[in-house]
């Protein structure tokens, strides 16, 4: 038997005991009511405790790795062509398309097992085929339902709601007066307020809107906004040269201007003063003096301030605390929102929030894409009190209130809180180990950027980018490298599993350093 070298903290949970024994009750009488039967065998599978990371499903995972990059099946010979764009076409790679998933692997349609060392474009934070998504079939089991619309959210949505505001205000499970006080509170640092939607996307508009509403009436019998009448300049992190393109807040028309997209379009609404939008350098307070003391003005307002922690369309740049810290300050003193787009960081931090381990209080807070494990498309923004100022369908989707996403939600957040010190240890040393050996080639890299599970590595040339990452390639790891977008840095990209092991770090390590000393050796 495989001797594991990593203990994750084992959970085991049941349906009971998330959500509850009076709702479990009522939905088993429910059920029966509907199908017919008793309730003996539903209330079975309710209490019926499911272990959500087994040793077993562990070790199978650890004695796969030396097979990465492997052929273990013939694959698929004749695949679907497919009808999408023109684009997506041109940087399609179907081969790698899964077949099959599980853990912390795809086996693709080519045969070959990889390493999702980027948890699937990051929303597989527990790997594929989690166990503990089991709680999720036993729940259509009770009969829950998982359409649900906005003015019937379902006992599990609203359950996830007050556990969204209670780890992002730090409370401990279970502590129900400090939720209760977290939820009455009127202050502007406390988030206590949760939209349900589908996608990032859709978080960080809704997040546009809720500033939006307080320079713009969103229907025409809403109160005067406070701001009414000035224009409201959006304020994003740029690249190093002061240009739009480094950020990524979504898909939608608005966040895209935000990034430097539909030029002409934004050009318009600044020219007619409907709305501006500004950048600063990373890290860079003196940018964001110069543009407060710009358009802080009788005739324009800071709408907002939007970032990231981790710039992971940006070569995974890294905010600083002290720039975090000197930005917020800044922006309570001159009456300006924060919002920080955790996307791409909620639920990788040992806190839930990286906003907690940078100790600032944000106005908004985005969430998503990692939290429901890949098992649904559901987003949430958090937001203060005083930020609650849209109308009923300000933000509305249909789909954002699905009762079995958000369970997806609580079982996701069961397990990463109980594992926060396990996981927080491996990130520790596998960022670590990345930048000894970064160091160890400073011929070729140039910088190790990112946090923990989420590295990205540095390099001069872009052609030595490339290299590197068609490397790992060969060898089973899903790297890549930004050539997208104008100005990128030639960075390759890394975003392990919380539940990848230290054998996972021994494992990527390895095969980073043959990389670099393949290099090494074309370079001589």
């Amino acid at each position: 038997m495989i001797t594991l070298k990593t203990h994750f903290h084992q959970v085991n949970l049941s349906l009971h005991e998330i959500l509850g024994k009076e709702y479990i009750e009522a939905v088993c009488a429910a059920r029966a009511a509907l199908a017919g039967g008793t309730t003996a065998s539903l209330r079975a599978a309710a209490v019926r405790k499911v272990a959500l990371f087994p040793d077993s499903f562990h070790r199978r995972l650890i004695a796969l790795l030396p097979r990465v990059g492997q052929r273990l099946t013939r694959g698929l010979g004749a695949s679907a062509r497919g009808a999408t764009s023109a684009d997506f076409a041109a940087h399609a790679h179907p081969d790698g398309a899964p077949l099959s998933a599980m853990g912390y692997y795809r086996l693709g349609e080519n045969g070959r097992l990889g390493l999702s060392t980027k948890s699937e474009h990051y929303h597989v934070p527990l790997g594929h085929r989690f166990p503990g998504y089991e709680l999720l079939a036993l729940a259509r089991r009770l009969g829950i339902p998982n359409a649900a619309h906005n003015n019937m959210r379902g006992h599990i949505t609203r359950s996830l709601e007050e556990e969204l505001i209670r780890t992002a205000a730090g409370l401990p499970l279970g502590e129900r007066d400090g939720i209760r006080r977290t939820l009455s509170s009127k202050s502007r640092t406390v988030l206590n307020r949760v939209l349900n939607l589908e996608t990032g996307s859709l978080a960080a508009e809704a997040a546009v809107k809720l500033l939006l509403a307080r320079f713009y009436r969103p229907e025409s019998i809403s109160p005067k906004p406070k701001y009414e009448g000035r224009r409201p300049v959006f304020v994003v992190i740029g690249d190093k040269d002061g240009e739009l393109q480094a950020n990524y807040h979504g898909t939608t028309v608005l966040t895209q201007m935000m990034r430097g997209m539909w030029p002409g379009l934004l050009g318009r609404l600044e020219k007619d003063s409907a709305l501006a939008v500004r950048c600063v350098r990373p890290n860079s307070l003196e940018d964001l003096e110069r543009v407060l003391r710009h358009h802080e003005t009788a005739r324009d307002k800071v709408a907002g301030l939007f970032h990231e922690f981790l710039m992971m369309n940006y070569g995974a740049k890294r905010l600083t605390k002290q720039f975090i810290r000197k930005a917020y300050a800044l922006c309570r003193k001159h009456d300006v929102p924060t919002v920080v787009d955790e996307i791409q960081t909620c639920v990788w931090s040992p806190e839930m929030f990286m906003f907690r381990e940078y100790g600032v209080k944000p106005s908004i807070v985005i969430v998503g894409k990692g939290l429901p494990g890949g098992e649904y498309a559901a987003s949430r923004a958090l937001f203060t009190s005083t930020m609650d100022t849209l109308p009923q369908f300000g933000a509305l989707v249909t789909n954002g209130q699905e009762e079995i996403a958000s369970l997806a939600y609580l079982v996701t957040m069961r397990w990463a809180e109980a594992n926060a010190d396990v996981t927080a240890a491996v990130g520790k040393q596998y960022e670590e180990r990345v930048r000894a050996l970064a160091h160890g080639h400073r011929e070729h890299v140039s910088a190790v950027e990112g946090r923990r599970h989420c590295l990205g590595v540095e390099f001069h040339e872009l052609r030595t980018a490339q290299a590197f990452a068609a490397c790992l390639n060969e060898a089973g790891l899903d790297i890549s490298v930004q050539t997208y977008k104008t100005g990128c840095p030639p960075s390759a990209l890394t975003k392990l599993p919380l539940i990848a092991d230290f054998e996972v770090v021994d494992f990527v390590v390895a095969r980073v350093e043959e990389a670099l000393g393949r290099l090494s050796e074309r370079q001589s």
